[in-house]
């Protein structure tokens, strides 16, 4: 292969599946970096890509290198970065904010209207190489795992979640259990929260669930599970609500977890409106309702860092899968079976 190019996983065509290619390496600009990617990690974002569904065929252009989880060591940096330098181990915040808007003004960068997604709205990091603007790049520490630096983008979007309010000597039910949802189980019980639940439909990942730190982990279909978690909770119902499915039956189910006055922060994304009992559930409750996108920049990056850091983070029970780039369709058929929570993709060599 020529210096001057590299692999890349492409939606080259509007059609389902993706196509490995040689592409050009990208150019930097001044205030840019190039990163080598060391690891990736396939999200649901990138299943909807790959699966060309209703969302994908109105919000991605192809051609396209997808991809928005990685880290890397950087390559190449432009005249006017500082701070940065080859060899620094790396990932980064993909969504990418405008910087002049009135939520970018006031310090809310994660709710501008005009971000644009590194990986959905330009290339990403499926491939041997992405360039990143330098001011979402984020160092990591030499001491944090490669598996655990690809993830942290949806681990962030887990931490924002749950340190949205108080959760030490909390109790908390988290419902749906992909893997944001296995990581707030995991974020929750490293931050001191009591008793944690989870509901989920799928068995394996239900097991999952108690082993990322769940007291125990209920099939929302199977008899009463709002009576269920009250019960398990000294029958006041849970302090906290982290709704991770985007379900209406769970949406719903998870408000009437709650107890009076309890926080409900809603990272789940439904697939189309729905229909909530507001004045029993939210109105004559007290219910404290927090909406979730992505992460504050770069607060909960710090907050990961430290977490990751302590040790107290297990992480493991996510991570089996880890295959070179060349095995694309093998890693996206484990996800869309629900045999894998997060696989890894290595696209400039094996996995360690």
């Amino acid at each position: 292969m020529p210096s001057d190019t590299m692999k890349a996983l492409r939606k080259a065509r509007p059609e389902r599946g993706a196509q490995l290619e040689t592409v050009s390496i990208p150019k930097i600009g001044a205030s840019d970096v190039l990163v080598r990617v060391r690891a990736a990690s396939i999200c649901g974002t990138d299943l909807h890509i790959y699966d060309w569904d209703a969302w994908s065929q109105a919000h991605i252009q192809p051609p396209l290198t997808f991809g928005h989880e990685f880290c890397g060591f950087v390559e190449k940096v432009g005249d006017e970065v500082a701070g940065l330098r080859p060899g620094d181990f790396v990932s980064a915040e993909m969504h990418v904010n405008c910087g002049h808007c009135l939520a970018c003004r006031l310090g809310q960068g994660h709710v501008c209207p005009n971000v644009r997604i590194i990986g959905i709205h330009a290339d990403g990091c499926f491939a041997e190489f992405v360039r990143i603007p330098a001011r979402n790049v984020w160092k990591i520490d030499p001491s944090i795992p490669a598996h655990y630096a690809a993830i942290m983008d949806p681990l962030g979007n887990a931490v924002h979640t749950v340190l949205a309010g108080p959760i030490a000597g909390y109790s908390a039910v988290v419902t749906g259990c992909g893997p944001i949802g296995l990581m707030s189980i995991a974020v929750a019980r490293a931050a001191g929260a009591s008793t944690i639940l989870a509901t989920e439909i799928n068995s394996h990942r239900r097991g999952l669930a108690t082993k990322m730190g769940a007291d125990a982990a209920f099939d929302p279909t199977e008899g009463d599970v709002v009576a269920r978690v009250k019960e398990a909770t000294g029958g006041e119902g849970a302090d906290v609500l982290l709704e991770m499915s985007g379900h209406p039956a769970a949406i719903r189910q998870g408000l009437g977890m709650l107890r009076p006055g309890g926080r409900a922060s809603l990272l789940g994304i439904p697939k189309e409106p729905l229909t909530l009992d507001l004045f029993n559930d939210v109105i004559v409750k007290g219910t404290v309702v927090q909406g979730i996108f992505g992460r504050r920049m770069f607060e909960t990056w710090v907050e990961m860092n430290a977490l990751l850091k302590s040790g107290r983070l297990n992480l493991e029970p996510l991570f089996r899968e880890r295959l070179p780039i060349e095995r694309f369709e093998d890693a996206f058929s484990l996800l869309e079976k629900g045999q894998a929570s997060k696989v890894l993709l290595f696209p400039n060599g094996a996995a360690d």
